[in-house]
C-alpha cells in the first residue's frame, strides 16, 4: 500500500534532517561544536537534525555556513520548503468544484516559457478538446464526490490552454501510446480528440512525442509537468506534489530527455494517432 500523503510529507522532512546531519558529520563537527559556531543551544541542533523541528531558511544557511558547505544551502532550502508545501490534497481544493482548480493554475501557465509535460494516463490538459475535458472532469468529480461543474471547469481549461498559441513558448509533450487508446467520453469524443491532437501537434510551439508500447527505455511514470526549470507538479490519485528542489527538478528533466529519445515524433507520431482513429471507426 502506498504511503499516505502525511507519511510522504514526514519522509520529505526526514530527508532534510538526514542531509543536515550528514553535512555536520562530513565537516567533522559534533552537535555541540555546530551549536557553538551558530550561537544556538545544543537542543536546537538536536531537534533540527532529528527532524523534530522544521528548519527555517536562515537556519539552513547558518548550518551550511558552519559546515563550510554554503553551496548546499539553496538545494536544502528548496527541499525544506517542498516538505512544508509539497502536498495539495485534491479533495480539499476541489471542495467547491473543479473550475477553481483550473483557474488557480492559469498564472503559472501564463508565466512559463518552457512547459515539459508527460502523461501516462490521459491526453494532457492543454491538448484536450472541450468534450474530452468535460467527460474527464466529470469522472473526476464523481470519483471524488465533489460538485460536478465539469462544463465550467472545461471552459476554464480551454481558456488556460490558449498559452500554446502564444509566441515565445515551447511545449515538449510526451504521452504513452496507451493514452491514445483509452476512451474518455466514448468513441465520438475520442475521434474528435484524436483529430484535434493531429492539428495541435503541428503548432510551432508544440513538440509531441508518443512513447510506443513496445519501448523498453523507461517504465511509465506518474503524470508530471515541468515549469521552466523552476518546479515540477506531479499528479497522484489523492494529491498534487509540487517539487522545487533543484536536484529533483533536474531528475525529472533528465527522465523527460530519456523518454523523449525513445518516443516517436513528427510523421511517426501522426501515424500512430491516425491508426488509432481508424480503429475507432
Amino acid at each position: 500500500m502506498a504511503p499516505s500523503p502525511s507519511a510522504r510529507v514526514q519522509e520529505a522532512r526526514d530527508r532534510v534532517a538526514v542531509r543536515l546531519r550528514n553535512l555536520r558529520a562530513d565537516a567533522g563537527l559534533t552537535g555541540q561544536q555546530l551549536a557553538e559556531r551558530t550561537g544556538w543551544q545544543g537542543s536546537k541542533v538536536s531537534r533540527l537534525q532529528s527532524g523534530r523541528s522544521q528548519p527555517s531558511d536562515d537556519d539552513i544557511r547558518a548550518w551550511c555556513r558552519a559546515c563550510g558547505a554554503e553551496d548546499k544551502a539553496a538545494d536544502l532550502i528548496a527541499a525544506s520548503r517542498q516538505a512544508q508545501q509539497m502536498y495539495t490534497e485534491w479533495r480539499r481544493v476541489q471542495r467547491a468544484g473543479l473550475r477553481g482548480v483550473q483557474q488557480a493554475r492559469k498564472p503559472l501557465y501564463d508565466r512559463t516559457k518552457v512547459m515539459r509535460v508527460y502523461s501516462s494516463s490521459v491526453i494532457p490538459g492543454m491538448l484536450q478538446t472541450r468534450a474530452y475535458a468535460t467527460a474527464l472532469l466529470s469522472q473526476i468529480a464523481r470519483f471524488n464526490h465533489t460538485p460536478d461543474d465539469s462544463p465550467a471547469a472545461a471552459e476554464a481549461r480551454m481558456e488556460r490552454s490558449q498559452v500554446i498559441h502564444r509566441a515565445g513558448r515551447r511545449f515538449p509533450i510526451l504521452i504513452e501510446e496507451s493514452v491514445l487508446r483509452r476512451q474518455i467520453g466514448g468513441p465520438d469524443v475520442m475521434a474528435e480528440q484524436l483529430g484535434y491532437l493531429l492539428q495541435v501537434a503541428q503548432l510551432p510551439s508544440v513538440t509531441l512525442g508518443i512513447i510506443p508500447a513496445a519501448t523498453g527505455a523507461m517504465w511509465p511514470l506518474e503524470t508530471y509537468t515541468i515549469f521552466d526549470a523552476e518546479q515540477v507538479t506531479v499528479e497522484l490519485l489523492t494529491a498534487a506534489i509540487t517539487i522545487t528542489t533543484p536536484s529533483e527538478v533536474a531528475q525529472y528533466a533528465a527522465a523527460h530527455e530519456e523518454m523523449s529519445a525513445a518516443a516517436v515524433h513528427g510523421h511517426g507520431a501522426m501515424r500512430l494517432i491516425t491508426k488509432t482513429v481508424s480503429a475507432l471507426a
